[in-house]
């Protein structure tokens, strides 16, 4: 087994507060000397998320560490929806608007969130 389908909450105080949202977790053969393939499945309006769920977390890149555990990295990932980055994006588009209106970027998050990650 190491392909894995698993469920974040989005975190309180945030835009994603009240989200459940679903993730793809593959582990390379490599693993754990690799970092874990992760993804969203649900759709998410994040800087560091783009729209095929791909995650820019430099722990699933070149901060991995063989002692990390899954648990930690789904932490990491729900700390990422807390603290966007829009100075580090995966999404231009997104990382523009969150910099150039941030509240509005907020409220659009928080209405992707409703519409796609709310009951799942």
């Amino acid at each position: 087994m190491r392909y894995f389908n698993v469920m974040i909450l989005g975190p309180t105080q945030s835009p994603y507060e009240g989200g459940v949202f679903k993730l793809e977790l593959f582990l390379p053969e490599e693993y754990p000397m690799a970092a874990p393939k992760v993804r969203f499945l649900t759709k998410i309006y994040h800087p560091n998320i783009d729209k095929l769920g791909r995650i820019c977390l430099d722990i699933l890149k070149d901060k991995w560490s063989p002692a990390l555990q899954i648990r930690t990295v789904l932490l990491s990932i729900q700390a990422l929806l807390s603290a966007p980055n829009p100075d580090d994006p995966l999404s231009d588009n997104i990382a523009k608007h969150w910099k150039a209106n941030e509240a509005e970027a907020v409220e659009t998050a928080k209405e992707w969130t409703r519409v796609y990650a709310s009951g799942a």
